[in-house]
């Protein structure tokens, strides 16, 4: 990366702005600007669909100590908007590693603010809640004004087909005991690896897939994965969701998923104030009775209290830092989903059950 260093401003829609320093490249970046709680994982956080359209604010001091490595990726890309930080590693230490984080925006020609009073800016969005922001080395407030005014609301916006996969393709040994058809609405790598694990063949399918075109494939179970934006405008998921219930066929949904599932009965998704980013998000099983460590990536949620009055559901997680909806399944359906990563990637695999919980339900259901 080149040693350019300019001033930089970061200006929030309700108009206030905070100073830093870009590393590398100049220009101008806008997006959600939201914080996300994870020490470590960043190039998996980046790589992550989920976080298309986000300006990412780590609260981690430290950022690009390790450098990255070519497996450790979500996507085939970084997916968020820009990175602000408040120290940013040129070097890093570990010999796993295939190159410097600072290279690995240059590539990929994103702005790096570091420098930044971090604290005392998340801080403020805890406060505040997410917001759009412009952040850029180009200081005319005036101009980056005029941005901010023309940005589209998070709520409202389906970002689901700008990172789908544009065909159908298949991961997995062909001779596998079980067959998955997932529904790629933002789908991280991990996810497939996990069902890959356990002797799934998946077929991937773009966000618009139909049942038809999926049951070509003659799956034994469905999934429909996470991914970014507002749930609502994606009717073609939902009806998708409501078909593969209506037949009473195996269904598991992550995080986007896991919203899909709930509109397509009729309940509710709403925007959080600030939303659940980083691996360390406490998640009470009321089954086991168990508390689990997460990892969390979402600015939505399904609305818990119509969930309860919905007598055709059973909540299964809820999140104990706000006692938020995280998990739950439907009575009498191959139906479950939850609002967080088992996949982790990054974070803890206290959730890599769930994926167990798939392929017994699949084999129940024979």
């Amino acid at each position: 990366m080149s040693n350019i260093i300019s001033k930089a401003i970061i200006l929030l829609e309700d108009g206030t702005s905070f100073e830093g320093k870009s590393i590398g490249i100049n220009g101008t970046i806008s997006g959600e600007i939201c914080f996300n709680t994870g020490m470590t994982g960043y190039q998996e956080i980046f790589t992550d669909p989920s976080y298309t359209g986000q300006i990412i604010l780590t609260t981690n001091a430290h950022i690009g100590n390790y450098g990255v490595n070519n497996k450790e990726v979500e996507s085939d890309s970084m997916k968020i908007s820009g990175l602000i930080c408040k120290n940013f590693s040129t070097e890093f230490s570990r010999t796993s590693a295939n190159g410097s984080l600072t290279e690995y925006f240059e590539n990929e020609n994103l702005l790096v603010v570091t420098d930044v009073d971090t604290r005392a800016l998340v801080s403020y969005i805890r406060d505040k809640g997410a917001m759009n922001a412009v952040v850029s080395t180009d200081n005319d407030l005036t101009k980056l004004q005029k941005i901010l005014h023309k940005m589209p609301s998070m709520v409202g916006l389906e970002l689901a087909s700008a990172v789908s996969t544009k065909k159908p393709y298949f991961a997995g040994n062909k001779n596998a005991t079980y067959k998955i058809a997932a529904l790629d609405i933002g789908i991280k790598k991990n996810i497939i690896r996990e069902l890959v694990k356990r002797d799934c063949y998946v077929q991937v399918f773009p966000f618009d897939a139909t049942l038809a075109q999926m049951k070509t494939f003659k799956p034994n179970g469905y999934f429909l994965s996470n991914g970014p934006g507002d749930p609502e405008p994606l009717i073609a998921a939902q009806k998708l969701a409501k078909e593969i219930i209506d037949e009473n066929l195996p269904l598991f949904g992550i995080c986007l998923g896991h919203q899909i599932i709930a509109l397509s009965q009729g309940i509710n998704t709403y925007k959080m104030h600030n939303g659940h980013r980083g691996i360390n998000h406490p998640v009470f099983n009321i089954k086991t009775g168990k508390s689990e460590i997460t990892s969390q990536n979402h600015g939505f949620v399904v609305d818990k209290k119509q969930v309860v009055e919905n007598p055709n559901f059973e909540i299964t997680h809820l999140h104990l830092n706000d006692d938020t909806l995280a998990g739950m399944k439907l009575k009498n359906k191959k139906c479950f989903s939850v609002q967080y990563h088992p996949e982790a990637s990054p974070g803890p695999h206290d959730s890599s059950y769930l994926f167990d919980e798939f392929i017994e339900m699949i084999i129940g259901s024979n």
